[in-house]
């Protein structure tokens, strides 16, 4: 009979050292249980344990029929099992020399190693060294879920091992003899080793669907997310300024903390482009590097290149930051960018870094920081990239800006608390060659000084804020006013009360319990005017006209121009919260700023000299926005500037979004600005599965196989005066389960008279590697809420597969 009905413990080397329980029993059929250790609670199960516990742990078996000997040969058969920490060996018939730790396996053999499960007719290993071979075995891998088959497998140690004759793939295994997965590896011989996580083909191919894709004689993939040393799978794209674009990266591992990945790519219709990437990380600095160069290039017959450097760095281990006395960090920020020429950004659409391409940042800026103080001293430069058809005026550099900031809050001043002051001083000299559009442009030394002090009065239901700042700026330029002076001084003082009130009560819409608020908001400004006419404007633009900015004392950026903004803003909100969450379910609002006197302080011409209308319409355009959100599923945007005079919106932003679940998203949005431009944009990620019967997910634990699942994914802009699209991103994705494949359509406008257009093909191969193109990259960019199909998760347990 089998013991326990059948059980039997089995001491090897007869001691268990190792805390636990074990219970022992004679094999006579007495089936008295005897204590041999004390339990020990423990707050979780150890994946690994250390290499002195590993020698003195127990082995147990068990079978329907047990012979054999202590300390000698134990012969198992019928249900035979044998167990060690974390390795089970299960099989027809076991037999285990207790000297040795050998162990032969016949018949219906499996063997689950830390979670890695083999299956075969005939084992041979040695439990305590993990040495030994396999004949015929299949297999399933735990960290990736890779599954595979061999002639043999030779057990090297733990943690290393070589298949013969192996086939690998990530698709599960079907029920019967016969397997044959969506894409596998062929090769003669496969090394696994589960210390670097890698797997190494040698006389490889890489097939799908039967059809052989990819073959090398060596053939290195991941068995994790681990980084690794090795050819990257190739790239692909078709582009019409390009041609036919193949890529082939290699990634250099070169050590935990930095790594490089060169890109060469060959263009079918202009040469080779050489790129590469350099990243690293310490504890005080991290940084990337990035570079390209093509040799004759042939579409402008000339050399292109550009590079790229971000570099963040805290100084205060440097012996010269000790020598300053600054016991505080003192950061240093680097972004360099260059091009070669002016169609940089057009030629190569994908390779800039920067939010705007044809404006390229190059800065370098020391920071430091104390309690009150702040200091910041930097260069700033500007490569412009000029186009003909639109041409734009090139900022000033910067060359040098030193600021220093001190600011205090909730100060006491008369015995009273609660003050917030600060006071800002920079010195900046800017400097900018002519150009075509502003001739006379003046380069000169700004020094700045921008005093503030303000109190906030508030109770549960009302706020007033008073604020009184004061503005002095001193010019000395190069080259002389229309006055003929080379100096200019100002000082602009500026007072502001922003105030408000708060009601709220108990409401009921549509059978739902809120809580509504009315908050009605008043905001007086009063800015004297003062003469700037004859002001260089090195950094001062129109603020854009918003609920932020019209509550603001100033209606230009930056600090060349103060306006004599001297208003009253009056506006109101409304909401509704959930009381349960404090969630808001929806906000109205509604502002109009009325002007007490005329605006005369105006921004310079588009040539930069003094110029414009002065602002004398006493009310302002209104503004109203509203935000839906009823249900987390649904929101609604919708933001209109109202002109009274003309009876007709101004701008109007409306905008719609549908949610229902993961890699469900829907938006539509219509932006309209009169007189300039309007169109609609339209973006969506959703299952086509859906329009024609319930949604199946190949492949998933737990779900049934079926036919996949397949996805729309895309965005398009539309112009309405010029009656095309602007720029497209449309394509399908299928998930197969084990794999996924992407094709990607992407129309991205350069110029009013060209666009860039390209084909994005990929293949996922899950747990292995994608060929292709890169579409991921541009679906997250420009699809609006967009998902990976394939989220990251934690690394399993070998407890997941215990048996």
């Amino acid at each position: 009979m089998r013991a326990v009905h059948g059980l039997l413990a089995w001491l090897a080397l007869g001691a268990l050292a190792a805390p636990g329980l074990v219970w022992a029993q004679s094999g006579d059929g007495d089936d008295t249980l005897t204590p041999a250790a004390q339990l020990q609670s423990s707050p979780l199960l150890q994946e690994n344990l250390p290499k002195a516990v590993e020698g003195q742990l127990p082995t147990f078996v068990s079978g329907d029929r047990l012979s054999g000997q202590t300390d000698g040969l134990v012969l198992m058969e019928g249900g035979a099992e044998l167990r060690r920490h974390d390795t089970v060996i299960r099989a027809d018939r076991l037999e285990f020399d207790q000297a040795t730790n050998d162990a032969l396996a016949t018949g219906n053999v499996l063997i689950n190693r830390s979670g890695n499960r083999f299956e075969g007719p005939e084992l041979q290993i040695n439990v305590e060294t993990s040495q030994g071979t396999f004949v015929q075995p299949a297999f399933s891998l735990l960290k990736n879920g890779g599954q595979g088959d061999a002639s043999r497998i030779d057990f090297l140690d733990e943690d290393r091992m070589v298949a013969h004759d192996a086939r690998y793939s990530t698709c599960p295994r079907t029920p019967g003899q016969k397997w044959m997965p969506d894409w596998l590896v062929r090769a003669t011989r496969i090394d696994i080793d589960n210390v670097e996580e890698t797997g190494l083909a040698k006389g490889g191919v890489l097939e799908f669907k039967g059809v052989p894709l990819l073959g090398l004689p060596l053939l290195s993939f991941p068995l994790t997310d681990k980084r690794k040393s090795g050819v990257l799978p190739p790239t692909i794209n078709i582009d019409n300024i390009s041609g036919l674009e193949l890529t082939l990266p290699y990634y250099l591992n070169l050590a935990p903390n930095f790594d490089a990945t060169l890109y060469p790519t060959l263009m079918s219709k202009r040469g080779v482009d050489l790129g590469g990437e350099f990243r690293y990380l310490e504890p005080s600095y991290n940084g990337e590097v990035r570079a390209a160069f093509m040799p004759s290039d042939r579409l402008r017959d000339s050399n292109r290149w550009g590079y790229s450097v971000q570099h963040n760095h805290r100084l205060q281990e440097q012996a010269g930051v000790r020598l300053l006395g600054l016991d505080s960090p003192v950061g240093l920020r680097l972004n360099l960018n260059r091009v070669s020429d002016d169609d940089y950004w057009r030629d190569f659409p994908r390779s800039s870094t920067s939010l705007t391409s044809r404006l390229l940042a190059s800065e370098a800026v020391l920071n430091w920081g104390r309690g009150p103080w702040s200091v910041e001293a930097g260069v700033h430069q500007w490569q412009t990239l000029q186009d003909v058809e639109a041409p734009i005026t090139p900022p000033y550099d910067r060359l040098p800006s030193l600021a220093v900031r001190y600011a205090r809050s909730d100060a006491r001043i008369g015995g009273l608390g609660g003050w917030d002051w600060s006071v800002r001083t920079e010195a900046t000299r800017f400097r900018a060659d002519a150009v075509a559009a502003e001739p006379d442009r003046q380069n000169g030394t700004r020094s700045l000084a921008v005093g503030e002090i303000s109190r906030n009065w508030q109770t549960p239901g009302s706020y007033v804020k008073p604020r009184l700042q004061l503005h002095a700026a001193h010019y000395r330029l190069d080259t002389g006013l229309m006055a003929g002076s080379q100096s200019a001084s100002r000082v602009v003082p500026t007072i502001s009360v922003d105030s408000g009130l708060v009601f709220e009560r108990n409401a009921s819409y549509f059978g739902r319990n809120l809580t509504q608020t009315l908050e009605p908001r008043a905001f007086f400004t009063w800015t004297p005017q003062r003469d700037q006419s004859l002001l260089p404007n090195y950094d001062s633009a129109a603020n854009d006209f918003n609920f932020a900015s019209i509550y603001t004392e100033n209606a230009f950026g930056g600090n060349d121009r103060i306006s004599d903004t001297r208003a009253l803003t009056v506006g109101a909100s409304s909401r509704l919260l959930d009381p349960s969450t404090g969630a808001e379910v929806v906000r109205v609002g509604i502002a109009q700023r009325y002007l007490l006197r005329d605006q005369t302080v105006v921004l310079p011409n588009a040539a930069g000299l003094p110029g414009g209308d002065p602002l004398r319409e006493r009310l302002s355009d209104v503004l109203v926005g509203a935000r839906i959100q009823w249900d987390p599923r649904w929101s609604m945007d919708a933001n209109v500037q109202f002109n009274p005079k003309v009876r007709e919106s101004v701008r109007t932003t409306l905008s719609a979004r549908y949610t229902p679940s993961k890699y469900r998203v829907l938006s539509a949005a219509y932006r309209l600005q009169r007189g300039s431009s309007e169109q609609y944009d339209v973006g969506w990620q959703w299952p086509l599965n859906d329009l024609w019967g319930a949604p199946v997910r190949t492949g998933i634990p737990g779900q049934a196989l079926g036919a996949g699942q397949w996805y729309s994914v895309g965005r398009i802009n539309y112009s309405v005066p010029d009656r095309k699209v602007v720029d497209l991103v449309a394509g399908f994705e299928y998930d197969a389960g084990c794999w996924l494949g992407r094709v990607v359509l992407e129309r991205l406008q350069r110029s009013s008279a060209s666009a860039n257009q390209r084909i994005l093909f990929q293949l996922e191969f899950s747990g292995f590697s994608r060929i292709g193109s890169n579409p991921l990259k541009t679906l997250k960019e420009n699809v609006p809420r967009y998902q990976y199909l394939r989220e990251e998760i934690n690394p399993p347990s070998r407890f997941q597969q215990y048996d």
